[in-house]
């Protein structure tokens, strides 16, 4: 055991420690690191989880890459055809990193009912549809099953069928421009409930309706093998815009490639201030807590001055004397680490397990309770970087101990 650690753990471990002036300045300091520690996981992991929640939500409605025509510029409703007949259908092996790839078609039209009437898309979806993510938005009513015969199930969201007054099991009736000439009698359909979702995205689910990707074949006139564009699922989020452009290229030249991103400019810039404001946090968090270590540092320094003093006069170097603070510090910090992390994991593992604490105003977030994602390597990496920082900015201050002389020091009252 060398020495500066001995004498530190003695000066940790001594009854004169616990008793001393600098007592109640010590347990604020820890207090300070513990509180820290606590905000910045809350802060990491609620952040963190809003962003890949609301991430799970767009590309469960739209993918994370959209491959279209040209000619359908970007519209909710499809325009112009794609066959079915391609290379990177219904497996896209020529490149890595592909979960699935799914068949769509939109379609604009109103639903009337006795009472009110309501404009709507139309989203077909076939067998290839990729139902996991719903699962969780299903509020009533179960999932349409679109392998079979054609059939007239539909999946409604709950906002929409308040408005309309419709609950599960209900017949209603709509009504679809016909592509050639929207100014002819409109194709009419009858559509069943079979299940009720709710996402939280009320832009989503105040007018996506999904249906049988057939209905809108027929009614626009399509062969069996033309829809309106392919949704494709990547096995990781962050490649998205590198698969994007590797996707183009291995595309035809006629067709389109559309992040989820791009479609969604807005939602993405306002989740993308979350690792700003993240970092703003911890930042400031880690100088409250350094500044609460660096007066408790003094203060040790200033009631061991004639400790000190001695061990100056004995030939123990500066640097020496400086590393039993050090440690001293450390100890503190790594106590007001445990007590943060077993408090801020404790709060965060009950939240993300029973849901306690909810948005005041949900339709602002997307999202009804607040969500959280815990990392155990980032809360490793910042816990590690709290103490580093924190050792850091005490270096400055125990810089003090070089201007102490043993004569002063052993004479200090």
């Amino acid at each position: 055991m060398n020495l500066e650690f001995y004498i530190a753990k003695r000066l940790i471990t001594g009854k004169e420690h616990k008793i001393s002036i600098s007592a109640p300045i010590i347990k604020i300091a820890i207090a300070a690191i513990a509180i820290s520690i606590i905000i910045m996981l809350i802060a990491i992991a609620t952040g963190v989880g809003l962003k890949y929640k609301v991430r799970e939500k767009v590309a469960a409605f739209n993918g994370h890459l959209q491959i279209s025509n040209f000619d359908n510029n970007h519209s909710d409703v499809s325009v112009s055809p794609v066959s079915l007949e391609q290379d990177f259908y219904p497996e896209f092996s020529t490149v890595d990193g592909i979960a699935h790839v799914q068949a769509v078609a939109t379609k604009g039209g109103v639903i009337r009912t006795e009472e009110t009437f309501d404009a709507f898309i139309a989203k077909g979806v076939g067998s290839d549809y990729r139902w996991d993510a719903f699962n969780e938005y299903l509020v009533k009513g179960k999932l349409p099953d679109y392998t079979g015969d054609l059939n007239e199930e539909v999946l409604m969201s709950v906002l929409m069928a308040n408005r309309l007054n419709l609950k599960v099991g209900d017949v209603f009736y709509t009504l679809f421009p016909k592509q050639e000439d929207a100014l002819n009698t409109p194709n009419q359909r009858k559509f069943e409930i079979a299940g009720l979702y709710e996402s939280g995205f009320e832009e989503l689910d105040s007018k996506y309706i999904l249906i049988d990707i057939r209905h809108i074949q027929r009614m626009n006139k399509w062969e069996k093998n033309e829809i309106g564009n392919f949704e494709v699922f990547l096995e990781d989020f962050n490649t998205m815009d590198e698969k994007g452009k590797e996707i183009y290229g291995k595309t035809l030249s006629s067709l389109d490639t559309r992040t989820v991103r791009d479609k969604y400019q807005k939602i993405f810039e306002w989740i993308g201030l979350f690792d700003f404001n993240i970092t703003l946090i911890i930042g400031i968090l880690i100088i409250v807590g350094g500044i609460n270590m660096i007066t408790a540092l003094l203060v040790l320094i200033l009631e061991r001055t004639p400790m000190i003093g001695i061990l100056k006069a004995l030939g123990t170097s500066n640097w020496s004397i400086r590393k039993v603070f050090l440690y001293n510090a450390a100890y503190l910090i790594l106590i007001g680490l445990f007590w943060g992390n077993l408090i801020g994991l404790g709060v965060l593992f009950l939240q993300q397990q029973f849901r306690l604490f909810k948005f005041p105003n949900p339709e602002e977030y997307y999202i009804e309770y607040i969500p959280v994602h815990i990392d155990f390597m980032t809360v490793i990496l910042l816990n590690i970087g709290v103490l580093f920082l924190c050792l850091l900015m005490l270096l400055v201050p125990s810089f003090i101990i070089t201007k102490i002389t043993p004569v002063k020091a052993m004479n200090f009252e």
